[in-house]
């Protein structure tokens, strides 16, 4: 909790409470009985609601196997003609001996293969990509990706120098109707 939490924790709250059960152990009077429960049952759903919430809004936190699985064009983030394009052209997959594989497609066969290789740094609490392509590579595996993460997961953008950004979303790729 912040700062100013414990400060009124402590100095507001804590005398509170214990006047209160003084008052309520001195008198008899059970208004002041209620009041005290009132004041921890308060506090409990305080308490309940808040640890819900850090579970709900909290960033996923990424291992290496976090990236192991196949990534496809995220058409729905910036949905368009390029998005479309970008998803029928490029896809690509890392498994688990830490291999890459860049497609580039046409018509939805695989019309070249980069390879290539991962690591995973961990600079912080999550593991950052760390991307090694054979030469020549293809001009969006040249940089590292930046990793966005949410609560429910993560997806990838790669600078291309042609294209700009490219969002790469964990999915298994399949042929649009057109």
């Amino acid at each position: 909790m912040g700062f100013g939490f414990n400060l009124f924790f402590i100095f507001i709250l804590i005398p509170a409470i214990v006047i209160l059960l003084l008052m309520w152990v001195l008198s008899g009077k059970n208004e002041f009985g209620k009041a005290l429960g009132t004041i921890c049952a308060g506090i409990f759903l305080l308490i309940v609601f808040s640890t819900i919430m850090q579970a709900l809004t909290t960033k996923k936190q990424l291992k290496k196997q976090d990236f192991y699985g196949q990534y496809i064009i995220n058409r729905s983030y910036f949905p368009g003609r390029q998005a479309n394009w970008q998803y029928d052209s490029f896809r690509f997959e890392i498994k688990k001996n830490d291999s890459l594989y860049f497609y580039v497609l046409q018509r939805g066969k695989i019309a070249q293969t980069y390879k290539g290789a991962i690591s995973t740094l961990k600079p912080y609490s999550s593991h950052r990509l760390v991307v090694q392509m054979n030469q020549p590579t293809h001009h969006v595996m040249e940089s590292n990706p930046t990793i966005y993460r949410d609560a429910w997961g993560f997806y990838l953008v790669f600078n291309s120098p042609r294209f700009g950004n490219m969002f790469f979303i964990k999915g298994s790729w399949e042929a649009r109707e057109i």
